[in-house]
């Protein structure tokens, strides 16, 4: 068993981490390695902010029968 880790893994179970996808044991070594890293640190802080303004940012997408009309309006101006 492997405690530490490089800071490409330490980057991979942040990702994962805020997704609700990483193991117990992956958070265990994320939060040693967060503990002598700086540079992981200041990524998972940044990674934690931007979810946040995403979630905050009530993003709403095109419906998916719009998003159709809309390709065969541009596939029509294409053929002309």
């Amino acid at each position: 068993m492997k405690l530490k880790i490089p800071c490409e893994d330490a980057y991979h179970i942040c990702d994962k981490s805020q997704y609700k996808e990483a193991c117990l044991w992956e958070k265990l070594k994320l939060k040693l390695h967060l503990l002598y890293c700086r540079a992981c640190r200041k990524y998972s802080v940044r990674n934690q902010k931007l979810s946040k303004l995403v979630e905050r940012s009530n993003i709403r997408t095109v419906p998916r029968a719009n998003k159709e009309q809309l390709r065969e309006q541009l596939r029509k101006e294409l053929d002309k």
